[in-house]
């Protein structure tokens, strides 16, 4: 599989379910087979999942990105070995860093909901090509990333303006919104992966979708609040 299909979601998929280290092998840059050069993104990939896992507060050594050909046998057996070695010493996720697991579990889940969201905004720095480990370390800042943590968007359906056309339903690719004929529509926070489908699709003479930057959603109207009154021809 190329280091390229390696997502961030897989990264912190493995370290949810309790791994305590995660090793990527990957084929040297600029040597890649295809277009794509799928190698860099697994780069930028891994300088962006390090920063994160330091602002969640993990141990950022827990995961490496190794460049190899399939000839170079000892020097995967080496790196391995290596990665091996600097895991058993950090000891178990989350001990070394003095989180229980609970905690861990909980700002795992937490951030791989952010996941599609944080591709989004890092979309063009994934496609870099850096050359120098001096590039590496500038790529994605701690302050980029407390930013982008502290200012992650929400959408919100205004009940007083949507007409419950389902236009925003009908194109949501989460699933994360709740509606149905003369029903008010409600966005699923839960779901959400805040691509900001719905806002984009929202009919302009409605209007009804809102974006909220680092402030609270307000709740959902109940229920039995949502249908909407129709006035009827005559």
């Amino acid at each position: 599989m190329c280091s390229g299909r390696v997502d961030l979601s897989f990264v912190l998929r493995a370290f949810s379910k309790g791994i305590d280290g995660v090793f990527i092998g990957g084929c040297h840059l600029n040597e890649c087979n295809y277009v794509t050069h799928g190698n860099y993104h697994a780069l930028n990939m891994v300088l962006l999942a390090k920063r994160i896992m330091e602002h969640m507060g993990l141990n950022p050594d827990r995961l490496r990105i190794e460049f190899m050909s399939g000839a170079e046998a000892s020097l995967f057996v080496e790196a391995v070995n290596g990665f091996v070695n600097q895991v058993k010493k950090l000891g178990p996720l989350g001990v070394s860093e003095g989180i229980n697991a609970n905690e861990v579990k909980s700002k795992l889940a937490q951030t791989t909901n952010l996941v599609p969201y944080i591709k989004l905004v890092n979309r063009d720095k994934l496609a870099s090509r850096l050359k120098t480990p001096e590039e590496y370390d500038g790529l994605f800042t701690h302050d980029e990333i407390e930013k982008l943590f502290r200012e992650v968007v929400s959408y919100y359906i205004d009940p007083t303006k949507c007409q419950a056309c389902s236009t925003c339903l009908k194109n949501c690719p989460a699933d994360a919104i709740v509606g149905g004929k003369n029903q008010i529509h409600v966005i699923d926070q839960e779901k959400c992966i805040k691509c900001g489908t719905c806002l984009n699709v929202c009919p302009p003479r409605f209007g009804a979708v809102t974006k909220i930057s680092g402030e609270p959603v307000p709740p959902p109207i109940p229920k039995e609040a949502r249908t909407i009154a129709r006035k009827s021809k005559t």
